[in-house]
């Protein structure tokens, strides 16, 4: 069965042994949303395939690679853990970059190994060398190395076989891979705690306003050049800017659903909102536009709330963003451009008394829906950029990266790693204030598997290396599990395989939502260089009705009844507003 195909060419062979594992024995495991993965963590092409306990991967490039796999993770045993009722979850999870070889690695060792790789770089990169041996994060990973050490030693032995025990496969020995197992769940767990501790330290380091004095000064030292009073400080070399004041809290909403409870929510959650503007909502039909939904949320937000407003993205080319009459010119990109081009001066011309901030643009690296080239890709980028600037000089500018992780790559050929597209934009001299960054998981389609929470701070770090602010302009998981159907991007197109969503801790409901927003708001705003946070989707949509986002994913149900959620979004946007780290809450930590 093949999970993932691309190309042709055998140039590197990469396999894994697996074990019975997720309840499910070793001769059906499943390589769910497996890819291969190349230098700085971008994906790369190359066939996935399994049968007998073996996942075997073909390289098309002659590069080192690794193996990311979706992987059920269960509760770790050892010191220092908390009690807790469940596992870790289903997560996106990789090995070490890997050299060919014609026999097997065992998956759950590399997996382990990586990890504990992770953990030791990101202590280094936040400064955390200083905690206790004694500190619960530190005995679990002390525990992770120790039993990493002894799965080494183990793989290679003869156990197995008694009293219903697995047999050796391949020459991997069973109980390696249940220690190693159980070494990859403490280093997770500890990981997690880690990034906990330093998003703690951060947040009251930033919400003092230490950071940014400490930033100022020390850019002082080195360069005569005195920064406007509360502008982004970049520091040379220090590899990202220094925002001043606290970071943002705010909502986006699907400009269709409109009530009391909506917006007593937003009162009570948000430091501004943001307005999608979707194409297919502002123009359904070709040269006739419907801004009524968006001018009477615009007019409550700044008339009635006096929040600011955020809008876009103005160009996204997702299937639930783009109107069915645009797909007639898809193949005509000069007829195409000129249409982005006619539908970004209308909004903004429209909009620019009444909106603060843009979204240009979002997902164009993506490209899955409309087929354009590189060139044609950063043109689009370079033109909603200029334009909107040009309408609307005051404003502030962001574009948009959807699916940062960068999956998508791995299947499509034509489409630009996530960071490759922020960087290449940057490096073009656009005026882009912030580059902004889709963080959504638990969805049943590509591109929103489940992270775990030290994979989100290293992600947020790595772009944090343009020296831009970023926001983070839609933060969201669901409410209740979403069912894995077979993903088919538009009508007409070929199906794929069906995406598991996974899960964070324990399936996803009310209260494991409330929990995962808690924790990685708090990591988002706890980073200096974060402008803002912005919870995806404030409500559901009522039955029947189109699902912007993703199925259970707002902050309210759609009768208007309030969330967990919403509640905990309240906590923490107070909690950041009277100076103090939302991680001390109940449930944060």
């Amino acid at each position: 069965m093949v999970f993932a195909r691309a190309g042709s060419g055998r140039l590197g062979l990469l396999s894994f042994v697996v074990f019975d594992a997720d309840g499910v024995d070793a001769a059906h495991f499943p390589p769910r949303h497996a890819y291969l993965i190349g230098p700085d963590e971008v994906p790369m092409q190359g066939d996935i395939s399994f049968e007998a306990g073996l996942v075997e991967c073909e390289k098309t490039v002659p590069q080192t690679a690794g193996l990311a796999v979706q992987f059920q993770v269960g509760k770790p045993e050892g010191p220092g853990v908390p009690p807790m009722p469940n596992g870790l979850g289903l997560l996106t999870l990789s090995t070490c970059l890997l050299p060919d070889r014609a026999e097997p690695y065992l998956l759950t060792i590399e997996i382990a190994r990586n990890r504990i790789m992770f953990f030791l770089n990101k202590m280094e990169d936040w400064g955390l060398f200083d905690l206790p041996a004694d500190n619960p994060v530190m005995q679990q990973f002390e525990h992770a190395r120790a039993q990493f050490t002894q799965a080494l030693v183990a793989q290679r032995g003869s156990s197995g076989g008694a009293h219903g025990e697995e047999t050796p496969r391949m020459g991997f020995c069973p109980a390696a891979d249940k220690i190693a197992t159980n070494a990859l769940s403490l280093a997770i767990n500890a990981g997690e705690g880690l990034t906990l501790i330093n998003a703690d330290r951060q947040l009251k380091h930033r919400l003092s306003g230490r950071a940014y004095t400490e930033a100022v000064q020390h850019l002082a030292r080195l360069t005569p050049e005195v920064p406007p009073t509360g502008h982004p400080i970049s520091i040379p070399g220090a590899g990202q800017v220094v925002l001043h004041g606290p970071p943002q809290i705010g909502c986006a909403i699907s400009p269709g659903l409109f009530g009391e409870p909506m917006h007593k929510a937003v009162m009570a959650t948000c430091d501004f909102v943001t307005m999608p503007m979707r194409w297919v909502d502002m123009e359904p039909n070709e040269g006739k536009y419907n801004f009524a939904t968006t001018d009477r949320w615009i007019e409550w937000a700044v008339r009635t709330a006096k929040l600011p407003v955020v809008g876009g993205p103005l160009i996204d080319f997702r299937p639930q963003a783009v109107p069915e009459w645009l797909f007639i010119w898809e193949n005509d990109y000069e007829t195409l451009r000129d249409l982005v081009f006619e539908h970004v001066q209308a909004v903004v011309t429209r909009y620019r008394r009444t909106v603060q901030r843009w979204t240009v643009a979002s997902g164009l690296h993506v490209n899955t829906n409309f087929k354009i080239s590189f060139e044609q890709i950063m043109d689009l980028t370079r033109m909603c950029v200029l334009l909107t600037k040009k309408l609307h000089p005051t404003a502030k500018i962001q574009l948009e990266v959807a699916q940062p992780w960068g999956e998508y790559h791995a299947n499509n050929r034509r489409s630009i790693p996530p960071y490759l597209y922020a960087e290449a934009a940057v490096a073009a001299g656009l005026s882009i204030d912030a580059i902004a960054l889709r963080v959504q998981m638990g969805h049943a389609e590509p591109g929103y598997a489940t992270r775990d929470m030290m994979a989100l701070s290293a992600l947020l770090d790595k772009f944090a290396g343009l020296e831009k602010p970023i926001v983070v302009s839609a933060l969201g998981a669901p409410s209740a599990p979403i069912t894995p159907t077979p993903f088919r991007p538009r009508a007409g197109a070929e199906a794929e395989d069906a995406y598991e969503p996974g899960y964070w801790r324990q399936p996803w409901s009310e209260q494991s939502q409330a929990d995962w927003l808690a924790q990685a708001v708090a990591v988002c705003c706890s980073k200096p260089y974060v402008h803002s946070v912005c919870w995806h989707e404030l409500a559901d949509a009522p039955q029947g009705a189109p699902v912007p986002e993703m199925p259970h994913a707002g902050l309210l149900n759609a009768n208007g009844t309030h969330k967990a959620g919403l509640v905990r979004l309240a906590q923490v946007r107070n909690a950041i507003r009277d100076g103090k780290s939302p991680l001390s809450l109940h449930g944060g930590k």
